[in-house]
């Protein structure tokens, strides 16, 4: 096992990053395997070949013990909007997802109701862009056959109630985009049947870690459409087309990123080595310290505050002529947060140091300076 303590001595970023949710600088673990993979893709020692295809399984099966799905129920996907798309395009029927949600998910349904045109997308009424099953249940119709949510909402930072949802929508399908929680949320993923999502945020793998899990009810009510020779159930179809894999593999196209696999697997394995509940209790400590500082200084924060609503982001949200005052004292003290639409995110990890966060106090310190002139 892991401890906590050794999980955050895996953090080597400069002092006052605050930007997890747009990456992750790599862990540890996982600078240690790209040098393993690069000396292996390098050296091209006997067995390295054999030792490269191996990360796939790796990778399923450390991807499956988080999620609670079959390793042969998950396939590698360069990122969490291909494996949207790949969900898009093969489903029919209704599906209520919010226009407001990230464009991973809009434009994967869009994309898929104007080409195939058998699915419909409806548009949810949220409740300030929160995607509640409150929210769902009032715009629930016959016609509407999947739900599609973030786990963890990029503009609001509202951790999404899956059970809730489930117990709302019935047997419908329930797609979930978990980029913004995977890693430090213990969700129930087992009530969802698509999860798509990538390791380069807050499991800090790198980009071209992404995944895609889908359930057995997923699995019969999707026709996958873009499934190419690593799709089907026979290694290599010479001389036939055989029909697409009845598993998550039809959802492929060509042999993965392993180097990239062993990434993700790397990190994952970590993370499920600490335990995923000791680092989300770890990170709402952090956001409790950050969420501390901004009602210190009288800055409005537009993010959740109850734990249970919210994972490892916090929208501040001052007054729009004061905002870009804040960014620059930001900027100024060294922090690296995100700008969206006149609201900053700060993305607070588990290996937030004191530092960081004294960092993010003093440049609070400037700008309530700057304004009280």
């Amino acid at each position: 096992m892991t401890g906590i303590d050794e999980y955050l001595r895996g953090f080597g970023e400069e002092t006052g990053y605050l930007d997890y949710g747009r990456l992750g600088p790599l862990a540890a673990v996982v600078q240690d395997e790209l040098r393993l993979q690069v000396d292996l893709l390098g050296r091209a020692r006997y067995g390295a070949v054999d030792a490269l295809l191996g990360q796939d399984e790796r990778m399923r099966t450390a991807v499956a013990s988080l999620v609670g799905f079959a390793p042969e129920n998950i396939v590698s996907q360069p990122n969490t909007s291909m494996g949207l798309m790949h969900a898009m395009f093969s489903m029919t029927g209704g599906l209520l997802l919010s226009a407001g949600d990230f464009p991973s998910l809009t434009v994967a349904a869009s994309r898929a109701a104007e080409s195939m045109q058998v699915l419909v997308p409806t548009w949810l009424e949220t409740d300030h862009g929160r995607v509640t099953p409150h929210t769902i249940k009032q715009q629930l119709t016959p016609a509407i056959t999947a739900v599609a949510v973030s786990l963890v909402d990029t503009r609001t930072g509202y951790l999404a109630d899956l059970d809730g949802i489930r117990q709302v929508i019935g047997e419908r399908l329930l797609i979930v985009d978990a980029i913004q929680g995977f890693g430090v949320v213990d969700a129930p993923y087992e009530v969802a049947d698509v999860i798509a999502s990538g390791g380069q945020k807050w499991v800090r793998a790198g980009w071209g870690t992404g995944f895609l899990a889908l359930s057995d009810r997923a699995l019969d009510h999707l026709v996958p459409v873009v499934s190419g020779y690593t799709g089907t159930d026979d290694d290599e179809p010479w001389d036939a087309v055989p029909p697409p894999s009845r598993s998550a593999r039809a959802y492929s196209v060509a042999n993965p990123d392993y180097s990239a696999e062993a990434r993700l697997a790397a990190a994952l394995e970590e993370i499920g080595s600490v335990g995923i509940a000791e680092i989300e209790a770890t990170v709402s400590d952090r956001v409790g310290e950050a969420l501390e500082l901004a009602d210190e200084f009288g800055i409005s924060v537009a993010s959740p505050r109850a734990a249970h609503e919210r994972a490892g982001i916090v929208i501040l949200d001052p007054p729009d002529d004061q905002v870009a005052l804040l960014v620059a004292s930001l900027h100024n003290h060294g922090v690296t947060t995100t700008l969206r639409q006149n609201r900053i995110r700060l993305s607070v990890h588990a290996g937030t140091t004191s530092e960081t966060l004294g960092m993010l106090r003093d440049s609070f310190v400037s700008f309530s300076t700057a304004i009280a002139y």
